[in-house]
């Protein structure tokens, strides 16, 4: 089988431009493989998609009640945030309530990505705060206050809430916690690998919330969280935000870094994982909607609030139309 295969082609002219190959992975909250395109458990780093699924072990210690985290704060945990002034003013909350400082903050600084978007021009100043994982972080701070652990070492991944966050990701993607291939993200913090259809699993798990055996309760906290404020989830103008808005209440759905999606359903009790192997991201959302559309999870209605993240029409700078972009695969659905 080929591990990876034509997902999203574009044309300029006429003429062949560009070819990005992936995978895709679709499953049921036990981790069966409902279908797929490439090689459904092609092993690939899960950048920020685990955020959800880190904040476990702070949920499973009862976290957010003794620390007196709102849902608000829940959403951030699990966010890849644009740095605007809502999000700051978030994490400046939860690192108040661990009585620390954003000094603490150990996921460096970078332009705020609603700069580079567009949104707004740049600050005067900017910091850690700014940082689109810097709510992740506030929340692995929380966790060490919360349990007296060490604030100077939370990073390190002999720490005991980087050991506890690796056990918690193991079980909840169904994996050994040795299976799970560790990496440094960008952010700093330990990031795993794993095969797309555990990745997915771990999605059809959060999705359906309270009906896990196993974290219902701390992933139907995260996951209402993550489709109530998709706002802070991600950001003006982001997929993450298009994405949860048009699924109505239904669907939770979280980038990566380098071309990851992880995305599902809680009606349905499915999720799918998908690999741009180029880590190209309009390549990946186009490859999102084209996986909706296959799974039939769209109504007209969805199509078309969602159509821009095709971006079918490829445009000069001046807005005219020069090429196309679309997806050139069929999802495998299995028997």
């Amino acid at each position: 089988m080929t591990s990876l295969v034509p997902l999203i082609a574009t044309t300029r002219g006429g003429t062949p431009e560009c070819l990005h190959f992936g995978a895709v992975a679709v499953t049921d909250t036990d981790g069966r493989v409902l279908a797929s395109a490439g090689d459904a458990h092609w092993l690939t780093f899960t950048r920020s998609t685990l955020k959800a699924l880190q904040a476990l072990p702070f949920m499973e210690a009862d976290g957010p009640r003794k620390m007196d985290f709102t849902r608000e704060n829940i959403a951030m945990m699990c966010a890849s945030h644009s740095g605007e002034p809502m999000h700051v003013a978030q994490v400046d909350e939860m690192l108040g309530k661990a009585g620390l400082t954003y000094q603490r903050l150990q996921c460096g600084c970078h332009v705020p990505m609603f700069v580079e978007l567009g949104v707004a021009p740049a600050p005067a100043q900017y910091d850690e705060r700014n940082h689109n994982c810097s709510g992740k972080h506030s929340g692995f701070l929380a966790m060490c206050v919360q349990q007296g652990w060490p604030v100077e070492s939370y990073l390190d991944p002999g720490h005991p809430l980087q050991q506890a966050i690796r056990q918690h990701v193991a079980r909840a993607v169904g994996l050994a916690p040795e299976a799970l291939k560790m990496g440094i993200d960008g952010c700093s913090a330990p990031n795993y690998a794993m095969p797309l259809a555990n990745l997915a699993r771990g999605y059809a798990r959060l999705a359906s919330g309270s009906a896990d055996a196993e974290f219902g309760g701390s992933f139907a906290q995260l996951a209402d969280a993550m489709r109530a404020r998709p706002d802070l989830v991600s950001g003006t103008a982001r997929n993450d935000l298009a994405f949860m808005r048009a699924g109505r209440g239904d669907w939770v759905t979280k980038v990566g870094a380098d071309g990851v999606q992880a995305f599902a359903s809680r009606s349905r009790g499915q999720a799918f994982a998908i690999k741009i192997a180029d880590g190209s991201k309009v390549a990946l959302h186009a490859a999102t909607i084209a996986v909706l559309d296959q799974l039939g999870w769209l109504d007209e209605a969805q199509r078309g609030a969602l159509q821009p993240w095709r971006a079918a029409t490829i445009t000069s700078i001046k807005g005219a139309p020069v090429g196309e972009r679309k997806a050139v695969f069929t999802l495998r659905f299995e028997r």
